[in-house]
């Protein structure tokens, strides 16, 4: 079980002192992390970018910071931020170590959400300090996600020695430390991605539905409800199902799948598959009677079966 985190504040002998800053990968979230932490009196010294997106958003957020190679940030800064891909991380920190860019002593901190400190220890064989700060949240790529760093959760791996360090680098950045295991740091971020992901994914396609249906502002329509939704979810869990397939109305899901094979056929492999999990979960959890799942389950059976549609563990 992992140690509570302290919310006192922090003694001055735990609070890092004022750092130099780097960015290697000046994505959506990089330039965001590095104009936090000049609002905590950290400074920011180099970016590297390679699209001219993140060279916009560096100038944007990181206003007269030399944009340089990824080399030159690591010899101008004590702090590193390595936000690049998950894919990339590995061979960029091995290419880092391999060509002497690590200096003894330096903050090297990666914000893969997949990855613990483990991948970096390349760097920390040539004398680095890992952290590995995961912010859980999405970015836009804007000052508003500054803002939204406040009271934000980041996952932490780091070894024991550099807690204190990590932690207050969460804090001054306006987030709440959550110690993350090296060895759950892949189930930590797939939790993330089901949920936040997958409810862009559901949203844009409620939104379109709307649209179609002749709802002219499906936005302002879905917000008050998918809120509701989103807190009670959040206060009581399984608990808060609502809806046909939690009542066992086939009739109605039945009739659901039918307008998404008519409207949205790329949608109803998606549907019968999150109705399924759904009936599942509150079946388990006393909200559907044991009766109704099984005409329910039938109809999904049949509806995935049928012809021109998504077989069973198909998409199209």
């Amino acid at each position: 079980m992992n140690a509570p985190v302290s919310k006192e504040p922090l003694d001055a002998r735990d609070r890092p002192a004022r750092l130099t800053v780097g960015v290697v990968g000046a994505g959506r979230v990089g330039p965001a992390l590095a104009a936090s932490l000049q609002l905590a009196g950290h400074r920011p010294v180099a970016v590297s970018g390679v699209s001219d997106a993140s060279r916009r958003r560096a100038a944007e957020l990181l206003p007269d910071v030399p944009l340089v190679e990824p080399a030159e940030v690591l010899a101008r800064a004590e702090l590193v931020l390595l936000t690049v891909p998950d894919d990339v991380l590995p061979t960029l920190v091995e290419g880092l170590a391999e060509t002497g860019a690590v200096r003894p002593g330096q903050l090297l901190v990666h914000t893969s959400g997949r990855y613990g400190a483990r991948v970096l220890d390349p760097a920390r064989r040539a004398g680095a300090l890992p952290l590995a700060l995961h912010p859980a949240m999405t970015f836009t790529g804007t000052a508003v996600d500054v803002q939204r760093l406040a009271g934000c959760s980041f996952g932490v791996t780091a070894p024991e020695e550099l807690r204190l360090a990590a932690e207050a680098l969460v804090i001054e950045m306006g987030g709440e430390p959550e110690w993350i295991a090296e060895e759950s740091r892949p189930l930590y971020h797939t939790a993330l991605a089901l949920g936040a992901n997958h409810l862009v994914t559901l949203v844009a396609q409620s939104m379109e539905l709307l649209a179609k249906a002749g709802v002219a502002a499906p936005d302002r329509m879905l917000g008050p409800l998918l809120g509701a939704a989103l807190d009670n979810a959040l206060r009581s869990g399984d608990a808060a199902l609502t809806g046909p397939v939690a009542r066992g109305d086939a009739g109605t899901v039945a009739a659901h799948i039918g307008e998404l094979r008519e409207h949205a056929p790329q949608a109803v492999a998606g549907y019968i598959a999150m109705a399924r999990a759904t009936a599942d979960r509150a079946l388990a959890h006393g909200l559907l009677k044991a009766e109704l799942a099984e005409d329910l389950l039938v109809v999904l059976a049949d509806q995935e079966r049928r012809p021109g549609g998504p077989g069973p563990g198909e998409t199209r």
